[in-house]
């Protein structure tokens, strides 16, 4: 009995240690801060034949990233419903009413990332999309545009930040997939059926 134990003791350690060096490498990814001023989550759908963009205005991003530590690294968004704003005050709010977002009742959308993988040249984040109250499980491919370090002497005219990153992610979704157009709505000869998002992120930290 001494014997096992002592067996299972000399297993058990080696992988307790495995574990916890991979926990500490999965809290080491950096925080980013976004730049809400020249980030933007826009979108685009048709009328008919013709493509209808818009965008979101109001939302929060946690970012963790190292492309040398995906395991660490995560993305979560909240997007305001009633922030969308495709330069027609009629359509936007429209568009919030219960014949597509209701955003009343549904505020926000949301995305939460249960991975990050390499994938070519670029990146994919799998996770879950909310909208209204549908989830499903998404594949959001994205690439790292670049990561430029400033000069001590810039870093003190942009209030002491020392990095900055750009990221850009493309994405097709059906809206009807998360009930996005209700009655008649969810029909698609007058509004189309895929929404083409774009999101062009800047993120920074000191």
């Amino acid at each position: 009995m001494f014997k096992i134990s002592k067996m299972i003791t000399r297993i058990s350690i080696p992988v307790l240690l495995i574990f916890a060096f991979n926990v500490a490498t999965a809290e080491d990814a950096p925080k980013w801060n976004v730049d809400a001023s020249h980030t933007t989550i826009d979108f685009s759908v048709k009328h008919f034949f013709t493509p209808v963009k818009g965008t979101f205005d109001d939302f929060n991003i946690d970012l963790r990233f190292d492309p040398n530590n995906l395991e660490g690294s995560s993305i979560d968004a909240e997007i305001m419903i009633n922030s969308i704003n495709t330069r027609n005050d009629k359509r936007d709010n429209h568009l919030m009413s219960g014949d597509f977002f209701n955003a009343e009742k549904f505020p926000k959308m949301t995305f939460t990332s249960d991975e990050i993988v390499k994938k070519g040249q670029g990146y994919v984040a799998k996770g879950t999309l909310q909208i209204k109250d549908v989830k499903k499980e998404v594949e959001l491919p994205f690439q790292l545009l670049g990561v430029k370090e400033l000069p001590e002497e810039m870093s003190k005219n942009f209030g002491g930040i020392k990095e900055v990153a750009s990221f850009q992610a493309s994405y097709t979704l059906d809206r009807n997939d998360y009930d996005v157009g209700t009655g008649s709505w969810a029909a698609t000869v007058v509004v189309g059926d895929e929404v083409n998002i774009t999101i062009s992120l800047e993120a920074n930290r000191k």
